[in-house]
């Protein structure tokens, strides 16, 4: 494990301004960190991978109380999983500029308090999903929860360049939670969605580390742009880029989606591939600092899975 600060768990929640004991902890701000630990912006974004394959997988409307409950299951489940996150991270996240408000850093919520919830929230998701949606899904929850804290957070992020890569999967996997609730199996249309969110984390995700390297450095955290330089990050992003578009128009000749999804699929993917080509070349033209504008790219990537994954919703209406 890389070595950080050491510091008694206590002691990482003291920041200036931060709260000296319960009495300093207002109701409704504690409710505000509980609900911070559950990172609802992340949460969102996975929703947004949920929803929509679970109307393709039902050719039209599927049932909207079993997307209800697939919605609430899925928000317990990556809460709980943030939760483990933060409670895991704490060492890390109170020496990172980006991290060092999180609840558990300023005390607002105490280790103890976020390990406590973080379980409740995995076992509650597990049997929410197990007796309202299917055993399939609640598996596959609980495998992504568990892929995401034991593999990502305790084994990969600290020891591996390839760690966004391949603990990325735990975010891919609600593809195969919002197919498998509405069928209670899998297919190859949820394999090639499943794929297209793999190959997007990285190019997703190393956009915003070019911007927050310093965090990454000073705590020793080999996330790609920390130990490599913007052209050979670059250029990975650009591979995966490419991959990432190919596999999202294999849906339209295997026959699972027709003309909407793939026009939208063609013209974000084409953008995506001027985006990505521009901070290459940017990055091999040695540009730096704020006019190397690598967030456009990471601000992009948002709107394509969001639009990507919202004709994967439409489609099966325009068939």
């Amino acid at each position: 494990m890389t070595a950080v600060e050491s510091r008694p768990a206590g002691a990482l929640s003291r920041v200036p301004g931060s709260p000296d004991g319960p009495g300093d902890r207002p109701f409704g701000a504690r409710v505000k960190a509980f609900v911070a630990l559950t990172k609802p912006r992340v949460i969102e974004l996975l929703l947004m991978t949920t929803v929509p394959v679970m109307f393709l997988a039902a050719g039209g409307v599927p049932d909207l109380w079993l997307v209800l409950a697939t919605c609430v299951g899925g928000y317990l489940s990556a809460g709980g999983a943030a939760a483990f996150n933060m409670y895991i991270d704490r060492d890390i996240d109170a020496l990172m500029d980006r991290t060092s408000q999180r609840p558990v850093v300023t005390g607002m919520v105490s280790p103890r308090e976020c390990l406590v919830f973080a379980s409740v929230l995995a076992v509650g998701s597990t049997a929410w999903f197990w007796f309202l949606v299917n055993p399939l899904s609640a598996m596959l929850s609980l495998g992504a929860l568990l892929f995401y804290v034991v593999v990502y957070t305790m084994i990969l992020k600290r020891r591996t360049t390839q760690n966004i890569v391949w603990g990325g999967i735990a975010g891919c996997l609600p593809v195969f939670i919002g197919w498998s609730a509405v069928t209670n199996s899998l297919s190859w249309a949820a394999v090639i969605l499943f794929l297209v969110i793999f190959f997007w984390t990285p190019p997703h995700y190393w956009p915003l580390s070019m911007k927050v390297k310093d965090d990454y450095e000073r705590v020793g955290v080999p996330m790609l742009p920390a130990v490599a330089g913007n052209k050979v990050v670059a250029r990975q992003i650009v591979a995966y880029s490419y991959a990432m578009v190919a596999v999202s128009l294999l849906l339209q000749p295997l026959g699972y989606t027709g003309w909407f999804y793939t026009v939208v699929a063609v013209l974000c993917g084409a953008f995506w591939l001027k985006e990505a080509h521009g901070l290459q070349s940017r990055a091999k033209s040695g540009i730096t600092g704020a006019k190397l504008k690598e967030m456009r790219l990471f601000h992009w990537s948002i709107t394509y899975v969001s639009l990507l994954f919202v004709a994967v919703a439409v489609d099966p209406f325009l068939r």
